[in-house]
């Protein structure tokens, strides 16, 4: 699969960037105003992490464009003043880990950073140095979370993934498939590995690992990354246009992207999510889903009912 090409969107970027600007220049004011978003235990050490990360996947694939840089920037300055720490990208996401590492550096290195990115090359003997190339793009010391993308060569990966742990030059270690691909291959891996994450698609439609994968991540004590929560915006756009059921508001929840995000992370064997925006007031609006009450089974089961019928 090739490298994604750097989108075109200056024009929308222009005006995100003057809203995004005003948001960030009252960053104490906006926190004050805020619920605490609510963290869960990664199960192999007990370390929280708030429920709601961000994602890099199209969205920060931006090339050189000083202005989409700067709108990403600002993206990462609301998600971290609004208490997030998760930022996930890959090798496969163009122009991504650049745009994060000018975005960090922007930002002063934002010392809560959980920083989590993937190897992604079908050679095992190249994995570490495009490691390293990943490593200086961000310009971290070290990631907190390394994980092997889509399976790719995951034998000779995962050996030098668990090495670098075992040496102190990685925390922790996993593994990653998307859209409901190869679950099988991963639930063998997760029960003969010693993984710390699986990331997985898990929402309210997309159910599949609930069967096995998230059962089993709990009974191996492998913490759950969720992707694609939104199906890449396909889900909201399906679902926005009705209102909004009666029983939001006493789950929290003020838009049906809330909705998506407190039921996915609801879920006891889910560590974090990890949606991906241009937008400010999306990122603050995404983790808003992580403050409150998570919903019981009842009310998920509502929830489910509710959107399986629009």
């Amino acid at each position: 699969m090739e490298q994604m090409a750097p989108l075109s969107r200056r024009r929308l970027l222009r005006a995100l960037a003057a809203t995004g600007a005003a948001a960030l220049c009252r960053p104490q004011l906006a926190s004050s105003q805020q619920a605490r978003v609510f963290s869960k235990p990664i199960p192999s050490t007990g370390e929280e992490l708030p429920a709601v990360g961000l994602g890099s996947c199209i969205t920060f694939n931006v090339g050189n464009d000083t202005v989409a840089r700067d709108a990403c920037a600002q993206v990462m300055g609301a998600f971290f003043d609004s208490g997030g720490r998760l930022i996930d990208s890959s090798p496969m996401y163009g122009s991504s880990q650049k745009v994060i590492g000018y975005g960090l550096t922007k930002l002063n290195e934002p010392p809560s950073l959980f920083s989590a990115d993937k190897v992604w090359i079908s050679s095992g003997a190249r994995g570490a140095d495009q490691i390293e190339a990943s490593r200086r793009f961000w310009g971290v010391s070290r990631f907190d979370l390394l994980q092997v993308h889509n399976l790719l060569s995951w034998e000779e990966h995962l050996r030098t993934l668990l090495a670098m742990k075992a040496t102190g030059e990685l925390r922790y270690v996993g593994i990653t498939t998307s859209e409901g691909r190869r679950h099988g291959e991963v639930e063998r891996i997760m029960r003969a590995q010693p993984l710390d994450f699986v990331q997985v698609t898990y929402n309210i439609l997309d159910r599949q690992v609930e069967d096995r994968i998230l059962p089993l991540a709990q009974d191996r004590g492998i913490g759950v990354i969720v992707n694609r929560p939104f199906r890449e915006g396909e889900l909201l756009r399906k679902i926005e246009r009705h209102p909004l059921p009666g029983w939001a508001a006493e789950i929290g929840c003020a838009s049906w992207a809330q909705i998506i995000l407190k039921f996915i992370v609801s879920h006891p064997a889910v560590t974090c999510a990890i949606p991906a925006t241009t937008r400010v007031d999306h990122v603050r609006e995404n983790m808003a889903a992580a403050t409150g009450v998570p919903p019981d089974e009842a009310m998920r089961a509502r929830m489910i009912a509710r959107v399986e019928k629009l």
